[in-house]
């Protein structure tokens, strides 16, 4: 006659070390970091401007340099020009037209600058 074994109990450890060890390498791979969000908006058809609304003020973004309304302006001095020529009261609408050899860094620089000033409504025309 045969003699029965006894069955052993299950071993949970390795079943533990397992799980621990995809915990870490998912917490390990993951990102927490959180990114900016830019609030973009492109320029399409519209109606014609409306009697009494603002000039919208002009900025064009090249690959090393900037002007506003025609005048070369430097990044950092950017901001406070900006303010200088909004009017009191409303918000105060900014194209942004895009030469050649602009690349997303300095497009995102540029509105991170622009993100500081209030009442600003910024409009990117594209590549001229």
């Amino acid at each position: 006659m045969r003699k029965r074994q006894a069955r052993r109990k299950l071993s949970m450890t390795s079943l533990i070390d397992v799980i621990f060890l995809l915990l870490l390498f998912f917490m390990l791979s993951s990102t927490f970091s959180k990114f900016a969000e830019v609030e973009l908006s492109a320029a399409g058809s519209g109606a014609g401007a409306v009697q009494g609304e603002t000039r919208p003020m002009f900025l064009r973004l090249g690959a090393e340099g900037l002007s506003l309304n025609g005048r070369e302006v430097a990044l950092d001095a950017l901001q406070d020009l900006v303010r200088g020529e909004m009017p009191e009261a409303g918000e105060q609408p900014l194209l942004v037209s895009l030469q050649d050899g602009v690349n997303a860094q300095r497009l995102i620089d540029l509105l991170g600058v622009l993100r500081g000033v209030g009442n600003l409504s910024v409009t990117v025309l594209g590549a001229s």
